[in-house]
């Protein structure tokens, strides 16, 4: 069976280098701890984790080249100097990662310095996806087919006349596939492509990437400083670093109306926006026009990024509420990436603890407006709805 392997370092999510920039200026020291999640009980064959583990290894030697580092500095100017220059000298650590089988069940985990062990999770989901649908022998469309399922998508979008980012990194099916789908939208959607969340792509494309940082930056912080301090701690550490940059807030981590009760009117004013990842995206854009104009600032100055399992007629319908009212966008994502006549696959890796310098390991608890994306062990699931007065 052919073993897969990337070709770049920077084939990954933007947001992954943004957190890790944070995460080496405030928390040198922290180390973590990720588990995979098979949420769509995918069968695995036999071997698999020996190729998995063979497409690890080779991980090794990637390296940040002379010109993918002048490309952060052109397009990425807050990013300091010092972090392009860690990233430069940066190896991944096959050591890191731990992988089984038993029978048709893998497990991976990955732990170590979170400065280091932050860019894993994307790629590694990236290559879990491709090895499954080759190892199990998997015929997906030819090239021309997904060409043109790629371009009827975006001329769509260019009629509806709404921005549209491609965030599919994580559950491609193929690298090939991702570069296929990529040029296609660049060619096709100049009115209303905005770009990816791949740097590499990005790069190709000549692109800014496109990403601010995820559902981990909250737990970590939960974990460090307590489920009633992590939004606004996360928040302030984020413009600690970035001041005005990368102003797009996820709002999710511990549900959307927690978020809310504590995005004041200083964060609500410092960022550009929000994003959606789970829950009712109608309701959800309710309470940012309604938060956002309670606080006496114009929610047409504002934008949501809209990021989950979105496809055309979602979009569509979030479109013909949101339109007059605020600014949209949307990150699609498997929609995108995985659209080749085959199942998708349904698989997430998660932070699940923590520990800090000169404490215990800790684990981490994510509360999303969906029950079903809940992530953490029972126990800290009750203990955080108690602090925080979840019912």
């Amino acid at each position: 069976m052919e073993t897969t392997f990337l070709k770049s370092i920077l084939d990954n999510d933007f947001y992954k280098f943004t957190m890790q920039h944070a995460v080496i200026r405030l928390f040198p020291k922290a180390k973590v701890r990720y588990g995979f999640i098979n949420r769509g009980k995918h069968v695995f064959p036999p071997g698999f984790s020996d190729l998995l583990r063979k497409s690890v290894d080779a991980m090794a030697d990637l390296r940040l080249t002379k010109d993918e580092k002048n490309y952060l500095s052109h397009y990425c100017p807050y990013l300091d100097p010092t972090y392009l220059d860690f990233l430069q000298g940066y190896s991944y650590d096959p050591s890191e990662v731990y992988i089984t089988q038993k029978g048709s069940e893998i497990k991976v985990t990955i732990e170590g310095y979170w400065y280091r062990t932050i860019l894993w999770e994307v790629p590694l989901m990236a290559l879990i996806s491709e090895l499954f649908y080759k190892s199990n022998l998997l015929i997906r469309l030819n090239d021309d087919a997904i060409k043109e399922l790629t371009k009827n998508k975006i001329e769509n979008y260019n009629k509806l006349g709404v921005s549209v980012l491609e965030f599919g990194t994580r559950r491609r099916h193929s690298y090939d596939v991702h570069y296929l789908v990529n040029e296609t939208l660049r060619t096709y959607g100049s009115e209303s492509f905005m770009g990816t969340s791949n740097v590499h792509f990005a790069m190709l494309n000549n692109r800014r990437p496109l990403g601010t940082h995820a559902h981990e930056w909250f737990m970590f912080h939960a974990a460090q400083y307590g489920f009633k301090m992590a939004n606004s701690i996360s928040l302030e550490h984020w413009t600690q670093v970035y001041g005005g940059d990368l102003g797009i807030a996820l709002t999710d981590t511990y549900t959307t109306n927690i978020f809310f009760s504590q995005f004041d009117k200083k964060y609500s004013k410092l960022f550009d926006g929000v994003r959606h990842d789970s829950g009712d995206p109608i309701e959800f854009a309710q309470k940012v026009i309604s938060h956002y104009t309670k606080n006496g600032i114009d929610p047409k100055s504002k934008a949501i990024v809209f990021s989950d399992s979105l496809n055309f007629d979602k979009v569509e319908i979030i479109t013909g509420f949101c339109r007059d009212k605020i600014k949209m966008s949307f990150g699609i994502g498997t929609n995108f990436t995985n659209d080749v006549g085959l199942p998708s696959m349904n698989m997430v890796i998660k932070l699940t603890e923590t520990k800090t310098d000169h404490t215990h390991w800790q684990g981490v608890v994510k509360l999303s407006d969906e029950k079903n994306k809940n992530t953490g062990t029972s126990e800290m699931i009750d203990l955080a709805k108690q602090v925080l007065g979840i019912k």
